[in-house]
Order: C-alpha cells, then sequence, then structure tokens
C-alpha cells in the first residue's frame, strides 16, 4: 500500500556537518530533494555558501567549527530560530591523516579525533533539545568501515570512527525514550575530495589509488548519492523501528 508520508521529508528540517563537499554535500542535495529543508553546516564559508545557494529554497548555509562547544551552541540555536525546529541531524564532517601511530603527531591525533569524534558528541549534544521540542528526530553518524575493522596507515581514523560507531549505540539507548532514533552508516571508499587527499598523502598516483579503491564485489567506487540514499532511508519514516544499528554501504568491500 503506498503511504507517501512514508517516503517524504516535506516539513522536516535537516542540519548536516560537513555539507560543503563530499558525502555531506551528497546529503544535502539528497534529502533536500525529498522534501526537507537543509542547514548547510560547514568551517569553509564560500562552498557553503555555493552548496546553498544552488540548493535554493528551503536551504541556507551555517558556519561551524564541530570542534568548538560554543560555535555548536550557537548552530543550533541559529538553526532552530531560522527553520523552526529541529528534526533531522547528520554528523558528517571528517578529515583523515593517513599514518600509523608511530608516525602521527599529537596534533594529527586531535585532528583526527575532534572533528569526527567530539564534532558529533557536541552537535548532537546542542540539536537534542530542540529535536525534544519537536517530539522526537532522526540522527545519522556518519561511520566507516574502518570503524568496524582495521586499515593500514589509519590509526587516528579507525579509532575515531570506531568511537562514533559504539557512541552511535549509546546514544540510541539513552535517546530512544524520547522519540530519537541514532543510527550509523558506514561508507566504503566514496569518490570525494577526501577520498582523493588520501592519494595525495600517501604519495600513490590518484587515478591509480581510484582504481585499486574500487576493488570490491561490486566493481566500483561509492557515489556521494549511494551514500545519502542510505540515510535518507534511517532519516525516514521507512526506518521507523531500527536504532542503533550500523548499516555498511561498501559495495561489499567488507563482506
Amino acid at each position: 500500500m503506498k503511504d507517501d508520508k512514508m517516503f517524504s521529508l516535506n516539513g522536516k528540517v535537516a542540519v548536516i556537518t560537513g555539507a560543503a563537499s563530499g558525502i555531506g554535500r551528497g546529503c544535502a542535495e539528497f534529502l533536500h530533494e525529498m522534501g526537507a529543508s537543509v542547514a548547510v553546516v560547514d568551517v569553509s564559508c564560500d562552498k557553503g555558501e555555493e552548496v546553498a545557494s544552488k540548493l535554493g529554497k528551503r536551504a541556507k548555509y551555517f558556519f561551524c567549527d564541530v570542534t568548538v562547544e560554543q560555535s555548536c551552541t550557537e548552530l543550533a540555536e541559529a538553526v532552530a530560530k531560522h527553520f523552526g525546529g529541529i528534526d533531522i541531524l547528520v554528523n558528517c564532517a571528517g578529515v583523515i591523516r593517513r599514518k600509523s601511530v608511530e608516525e602521527l603527531e599529537e596534533k594529527d591525533w586531535d585532528a583526527v579525533l575532534d572533528v569526527s569524534l567530539k564534532g558529533t558528541f557536541l552537535v548532537s549534544k546542542h540539536v537534542i533539545p530542540y529535536m525534544k521540542k519537536r517530539g522526537g528526530g532522526s540522527i545519522v553518524n556518519i561511520g566507516s568501515g574502518w570503524g568496524i575493522k582495521g586499515g593500514p596507515k589509519a590509526a587516528a581514523y579507525c579509532a575515531a570512527k570506531g568511537g562514533v560507531v559504539n557512541l552511535t549505540r549509546a546514544m540510541a539507548i539513552d535517546h530512544g525514550p524520547q522519540n530519537i532514533r541514532v543510527n550509523c552508516v558506514n561508507p566504503g571508499d566514496t569518490d570525494t575530495p577526501l577520498l582523493r587527499d588520501e592519494a595525495r598523502q600517501l604519495g600513490i598516483d590518484e587515478q591509480e589509488w581510484l582504481k585499486e579503491s574500487a576493488q570490491r564485489p561490486l566493481a566500483r567506487l561509492g557515489e556521494p548519492k549511494d551514500i545519502a540514499m542510505a540515510v535518507y532511508f534511517l532519516v525516514s519514516d521507512l526506518s521507523r523501528w531500527i536504532t542503533g544499528a550500523n548499516l555498511v554501504v561498501d559495495g561489499g568491500g567488507t563482506a
């Protein structure tokens, strides 16, 4: 039986961090297409403004440094004031440093953990009260295949994303009684500026790197929209009894 209300995000307000490029941008575009009003959140003002401008109606750029609590407080207040509330949060902001524990400098470790893990905590902390005012909401944290298995020369990233995966479970337990669902999407290699930057960090030819990254059962890299569609499923009423789940979206890379 067709139920348009289960598919549409009309009337919903979505906050998406890291939305100026890559997977975050893909999520902003797809959730907007499905009817949501979108807060495009990023530290990159020019790129963020560009994304919001291209989306047009029901979209606005907001600056936020997710590693700074005051910035996250101001973000939540500003989005709620502009759109009238918050229903959806996608924690997508992240960085990567391709180094082993021995090679990592403390500043590298801090940068990766602060953006991916601390940022997920801080933005969620300040958005959840606005979701409670709306009677509930849905949070999707963007993890990684390397949040559930190890990877070479990515110690800080694996630690951060492993933390995001288990933080998701803890948040689902704490906030389920408030009708807030919390789930995690774990992408495999996706064609984004971040993936291409890994080639530079490792000193590998970019095209060879992309070709190698596509070696998985479905024989291609992911696209931001592939991840965005999984996020859409988890923030829509199609998944209304799913919380604390970790959905791997990687073309079979971890199979």
